[in-house]
């Protein structure tokens, strides 16, 4: 369900409470329309996180931490500047509406206490997040100019201006007699006359709304006494605060589909799991979604210019296979240059091609001639290009067998990039990449950010096996390294996928053991969906051959496991691992 009002005024009380009085201590923007405050207040730190992007508009208190840029923004800077040490002297939602206010109280630089405000708007692609004093905006994080709206500027010392207002009853300020009068006037199908009369109410609240008070939730306001339906509806509308009981909603499987901040009767009970806080509920829900989504649309560039790559050495790789084609032909060079010298005084001067015994296989050869040579100088020609196609044929398999490297290793690279969790872990997927030239390498401004190395993915088997998960051709290099000679190791079969190590620690690793790393190895690999063939040896069989990039292996020994693998076996290992941890 999307943030609506009605979801958002829950959050403000939540904040409200929790914030108010507390003290601004840290301001970051990890990325350009995201910001995180930290706030001291009642004894405890709170990281507020404020999400302006229109695929995860949201606000809600963290637990999560957040790198900011080596180089602050100007957004950031000015918060700074404005908020750190004040405090916050409320949170409030406005109109009831996607729209939210937080005052904070802070000092400006001659001493004397200001009020600034932050408005969050929660408004899809124009959503956005202001920072205003005495009605002047200091800046936003969305600038807006008048070639980009004709109703409303938002630029640095322009007069802030509230949202055009919609023709809308606010949930706790609702009259009854108004109420009637708008769902009259819409008539139709009642949870969509809800939505058109009450501020925030999206479309899947007003169904459950509708539901809790008909039994239906898409009554025709036509089947409905409408004056009973306006004064339930008014009485649920104000008392909403008291309904605060937030659950996160769950799939089959157990994975995070949404959030809500009380439980839907629309909703099968069981996939409602309760939490102490919405903003817990939203953070569970958004947080690796988010972290993914934003790591893809940074590295983007980076995987255009592999599939750049990729289709560059895919046409070199042809082109080189049409020369060793070409290239096969050299043997009927030389067996030509051998008969020529062989019965070359059968062939009369001037001849066009000739007939000629052919006694590797007893039978007779054509063998086309150039008039204006003899014999034996036809002879020599043809052995010139029996030599030159020999050259060739082995520069062209050479180029051929590099290619092909390279594909392999701009294919893992592909793969391993949708697989990233962090910017470390792209630095990481570039590097082999430049060593073999296949990208540029960057400047040294840009090699300061990858100091951090990423760290391989951590599961534990129900039975407490360790399993280690590389996502990407280097650190499947530095857990081969890791590993010891009684540990199993696995990988996907014949396709771009991590290594997989289990660590035995003594033990005899289980069935459990093998099949639950066999699953992540299938699931982690460019099979995942499907049935994935995955190979299994201890890693005493693995071989590193010298001179060879980075998780290029050789193996023995290796038995074979077929399994598929979905996401939720994956989740249940990794809270396995969370626990034991």
């Amino acid at each position: 369900m999307a943030l609506d009002g009605l979801t958002l005024g829950f959050i403000a009380r939540e904040l409200n409470d929790t914030l108010t009085g507390g003290r601004v201590d840290k301001v970051q923007q990890p990325e350009k329309d995201m910001a995180v405050l930290l706030v001291r207040a009642g004894g405890h730190n709170h990281r507020l996180l404020i999400n302006a992007n229109p695929s995860g508009t949201r606000l809600h208190l963290t637990d999560k931490s957040y790198e900011s840029p080596l180089v602050a923004p100007v957004f950031t800077m000015l918060m700074r500047k404005h908020l750190l040490s004040g405090r916050v002297t409320g949170v409030t939602q406005m109109f009831g509406d996607r729209l939210l206010r937080i005052d904070v109280l802070s000092n400006d630089e001659m001493g004397v206490a200001r009020e600034k405000q932050l408005y969050f708007e929660a408004m899809g692609r124009h959503s956005n997040l202001s920072l205003v004093q005495d009605g002047i905006i200091i800046d936003c994080l969305r600038h807006v100019t008048d070639d980009m709206s004709r109703v409303r500027r938002m630029l640095p010392g322009l007069p802030f201006e509230l949202p055009p207002a919609q023709d809308k009853l606010a949930p706790d300020e609702v009259e009854e007699e108004e109420l009637l009068r708008r769902l009259m006037a819409e008539g139709g199908r009642l949870d969509r006359a809800v939505s058109a009369c009450v501020s925030g109410v999206g479309a899947a609240t007003a169904r459950e709304l509708c539901l809790r008070l008909t039994g239906q939730e898409q009554p025709q306001a036509s089947e409905i006494r409408l004056e009973a339906f306006e004064e339930a509806l008014t009485r649920l509308l104000r008392g909403l605060p008291a309904m605060a009981e937030p659950v996160l909603v769950v799939d089959e499987h157990g994975l995070a589909r949404d959030a809500l901040p009380f439980p839907f009767l629309s909703v099968p009970g069981e996939l409602q799991k309760p939490c102490a806080t919405l903003s817990e509920a939203l953070d569970t829900l958004y947080y690796e979604r988010d972290l993914h989504d934003r790591l893809m649309q940074r590295s983007a560039a980076f995987r255009r210019s592999l599939k750049t790559a990729e289709e560059r050495a895919l046409k070199k790789l042809a082109a080189q296979e049409a020369e060793l084609a070409s290239a096969a032909r050299m043997e009927e060079y030389r067996v030509a240059g051998e008969l020529l010298t062989a019965f070359g005084s059968q062939v009369p001067r001037g001849a066009g091609e000739a007939q000629l015994p052919n006694y590797y296989d007893g039978g007779t050869l054509t063998v086309a001639l150039d008039p204006a040579l003899s014999p034996a100088q036809n002879a020599q020609k043809y052995f010139k290009r029996y030599r030159k196609a020999a050259v060739a044929s082995r520069v062209a398999a050479q180029q051929k067998e590099n290619t092909l490297r390279e594909i392999a290793l701009i294919e893992d690279a592909i793969w391993a990039a949708e697989q990233a969790q962090t910017q470390e872990d792209i630095a990481e997927i570039k590097e082999p990449l430049r060593r073999e030239g296949i990208i540029r390498r960057e400047g040294e401004a840009r090699k300061k950010q990858r100091e951090k190395q990423g760290e391989p993915m951590r599961f534990v088997s129900p039975d407490g096996f360790e399993i280690a998960v590389g996502k990407n051709s280097v650190q499947n290099e530095r857990l081969l390294k890791w590993a010891s000679g009684n540990d199993l190791w696995l990988h996907a079969k014949d396709m771009p996928g991590s290594h997989v190590i289990v660590r035995a620690e003594g033990r005899q690793i289980s069935e459990e053991a093998r099949l639950c790393a066999a699953k992540l190895a299938a699931f982690y690999s460019k099979g995942r969906g499907k049935q994935v063939p995955v190979n299994y040896t201890l890693r005493r069989y693995v071989k590193k051959p010298g001179g060879t990039p980075e998780g290029f292996v050789t193996f023995t020994e290796e038995r074979l496991l077929i399994v598929s693998c979905e996401e939720y076996e994956v989740k249940a290992m990794e809270t396995v691992a969370t626990t034991q941890a």
